[in-house]
């Protein structure tokens, strides 16, 4: 006896079509999104820029928000993916009711409403808080980085721009002269040429040349302000030492430098992002900082930097956590990286708890690291007391499994704006997409 399958019923109309939501499960993260932007979202900043009634209607901004959100909480974050999951996968054409819009039409929103949508983390965030899913007992705080869109290749050290400035220029200028007589001659010969035409090659050079000596002057900008910076605090310093009539120790240092090392360098793709260095080499990129809540790993605060170093992030993060939500976490644990007199100060004088790790080592209070300041003394302490028990050691299961979701499991590991104000809102988003998949379990 043969065996039955169920009837294949792909040529078979259907008379009583479907809605779109039933495209999809129910507890579905698209469900899940639409109903948020329908009913809990102000997107009033973004309505309201649309104020002509002429041309042809654009797309309703619930939609296309909805759909820029869902992409990144999906894993999908360029345009032209997500035009093309607008037609090919059922969450999306559930999202776009089958009207999907191009690539560009997406990429366009997006930019025109850039800063409103990284506005949206504090709302997805209070939603959370709402949910249960914030309680602020405990906060973990780490930075990770993030690949800009631009090659590490691309970037030239100071000395190179100078060397090549001089190369360039000379070149040029010996490819002027040549072409000069060249039209010289030809003019003579054909007498059709005006005579100042410049060929390409040589157009090609002088914008190379334009871009270099853009770059190095900027290089040269930021040393002189750094350099006068530090003559400001060295002179406060000079003016509280005297003030309190403490002698003078040691030489006096010599004047920073107002021109830039050798070794400083800028990109010419993205001029804003830094080449840092992470355990797997080094990268062209940005450094993207977070505060995890303990409760459920909803982000309760973000930031970004171009530095290398997190030290100057903490202050910050602790404050947008209060920004963001009204009120203080109890405690803040942090990695070494963050180590920091004035950082352990800041959280004593917010009257957070305070778990900084003093080195790396598996132990954080067993790193070997020379401590001098008494506050670091006293973590290295506190830490060494509590030893496994410490509350130290809800950090890591705390923010890092967050930037594995983000980076390995939503595969984001490249920014794909420039500048280092584009690429704030780009996190935000990214933050607000986090957010928003633990949210979905906890509907």
């Amino acid at each position: 006896m043969s065996k039955h399958f169920r009837r294949w019923k792909i040529d078979e109309a259907q008379l009583l079509p479907p809605c779109v939501e039933d495209y999809v499960p129910k507890g579905h993260l698209s469900r899940l999104i639409v109903t948020l932007v329908r009913e809990s979202l102000d997107l009033s900043a973004i309505v309201a820029s649309y104020r002509s009634g002429l041309g042809q209607p654009p797309f309703d901004p619930r939609m296309m928000t909805a759909l820029l959100l869902h992409g990144y909480a999906s894993g999908v974050y360029s345009s032209r993916r997500i035009a093309r999951a607008a037609v090919e996968r059922a969450d999306c054409m559930m999202i776009v009711a089958g009207d999907a819009p191009d690539f560009r039409t997406i990429s366009e929103f997006r930019r025109r409403h850039l800063k409103a949508l990284s506005g949206l983390f504090v709302q997805v965030l209070q939603l959370a808080e709402k949910a249960g899913l914030v309680k602020l007992g405990h906060v973990a705080l780490d930075g990770t980085k993030i690949k800009a869109n631009a090659s590490r290749h691309k970037a030239m050290s100071y000395d190179r721009m100078k060397k090549r400035e001089a190369e360039l220029k000379a070149e040029v200028a010996r490819w002027l002269e040549a072409a000069e007589a060249a039209d010289a001659e030809e003019d003579r010969l054909y007498g059709d040429r005006r005579g100042d035409e410049l060929p390409d090659w040589v157009a090609d050079k002088q914008k190379r040349l334009e871009k270099i000596r853009e770059a190095k002057a900027a290089l040269e900008a930021e040393a002189k302000a750094a350099a006068e910076e530090e003559m400001r605090r060295r002179a406060d310093a000079e003016e509280k030492r005297k003030a309190e009539g403490r002698k003078k120790r040691g030489k006096t240092p010599a004047p920073p430098k107002i021109e830039p090392e050798g070794k400083a360098q800028r990109n010419f793709t993205d001029p804003q992002s830094r080449i840092l260095k992470t355990k797997d080499g080094y990268i062209q990129g940005y450094n993207a900082q977070a505060a995890v809540d303990a409760e459920a790993q909803i982000i309760v605060a973000h930031g970004l930097t171009p530095s290398t170093s997190d030290q100057d992030q903490l202050a910050a993060l602790i404050d947008g956590i209060e920004d963001n939500l009204g009120r203080k976490p109890r405690e803040a644990s942090a990695d070494a990286g963050y180590l920091s007199e004035a950082n352990l100060q800041a959280l004593a004088d917010r009257g957070i708890g305070a778990y900084i790790a003093t080195g790396r080592a598996k132990h954080p209070g067993d790193a070997k690291r020379k401590i001098t300041g008494p506050l670091a003394k006293a973590m290295r302490n506190k830490l060494k007391r509590a030893g496994w028990r410490s509350r130290y050691r809800l950090r890591k299961q705390t923010v890092e499994p967050v930037f594995g979701q983000i980076k390995q499991a939503r595969g984001f590991r490249q920014f794909l704006l420039r500048g280092i104000e584009k690429v704030t809102a780009e996190w935000a988003l990214i933050c607000t997409a986090h957010n928003l998949t633990k949210l979905t379990r906890a509907a």
